[in-house]
Order: structure tokens, then C-alpha cells, then sequence
């Protein structure tokens, strides 16, 4: 296992524009405000959804639609960078108009109804991803 101490910087507050995606807002608003490494949470709601579920066996992700609008109930993620631009890793729970929950990986494709969210810098060497041969997966660097 490794790990690395960070301190805590800015904390941005911020609500995504209507229509938005929802992936390419958060990094558009962590690009904005210069933060290359962040912890992210946000609520809403979604017009449109797809969520991802990564296969261990085959080491691929699976996409699917999510029907209809949905609550955002929590979004939890966060910001770091590969390949020099800005990388937004975030899993979702969704909840229908009869309360059912369904969760995953965020992909592009999500569209905002409304999103209240929040980044909290993490203060300290920026997180980097790269191609992780044991698990098929981007994993952050050096840990």
C-alpha cells in the first residue's frame, strides 16, 4: 500500500449550468480554479444518465443508459491529471421517481438538470494517473 499526505487548500462551492455535462463541467471548474488535485461531492439531478461497471475478469468496462431523470443522490470522486489535462473520476448513486437506487462509474453523457457541488483542493505533489498492468485500470502514480 502507499500514500501520500496532503494538506487541504480551497474549497470551491459552485452550481453546474443547466444542460451541462456533467464529467467536462467538474473539470472545466477545477481548470478554472487551478486545482489539480481535489476531493469531490455533489447532489442533484440528472436529465439524462450513463454509469459504467467495470468487469474484473475481462478488465473492461460495461456502459449503460439509466432511463428517465434521476436524483443525483451522491457523487463522490475526485480530480487529478493524466496524460496533462485534467481527470475527473467520479462514481454516482441515482435514485428513480420511485426511489430505487442505481450506481456506478460517472461516463461522459450525463446531462445536468441541476448540480450543487464541492471541490476541496488537496494541497501538495499533484496526483498523476497512468495504465495500471495488474488491474487493467488508470490508477494514480506513486502510491
Amino acid at each position: 500500500m502507499g500514500s501520500r499526505g496532503y494538506s487541504c487548500g480551497r474549497r470551491v462551492v459552485a452550481r453546474l449550468p443547466h444542460g451541462s455535462d456533467l464529467l467536462a463541467g467538474i473539470a472545466a471548474l477545477a481548470d478554472e480554479h487551478g486545482m489539480a488535485t481535489a476531493e469531490l461531492r455533489a447532489i442533484g439531478a440528472l436529465s439524462e444518465a450513463r454509469l459504467a461497471f467495470y468487469d474484473q475478469e475481462t478488465k473492461a468496462y460495461g456502459e449503460f443508459d439509466v432511463p428517465g431523470a434521476v436524483e443525483l443522490v451522491g457523487l463522490l470522486g475526485n480530480v487529478s491529471r493524466r496524460d496533462g489535462a485534467t481527470a475527473v473520476h467520479a462514481h454516482a448513486t441515482l435514485a428513480g421517481h420511485d426511489g430505487a437506487c442505481v450506481g456506478g462509474h460517472v461516463v461522459p453523457g450525463c446531462r445536468v438538470f441541476a448540480c450543487e457541488l464541492m471541490l476541496q483542493e488537496l494541497v501538495g505533489e499533484p496526483l498523476t494517473r497512468s495504465y495500471d498492468e495488474v488491474t487493467g485500470l488508470t490508477l494514480w502514480n506513486g502510491l
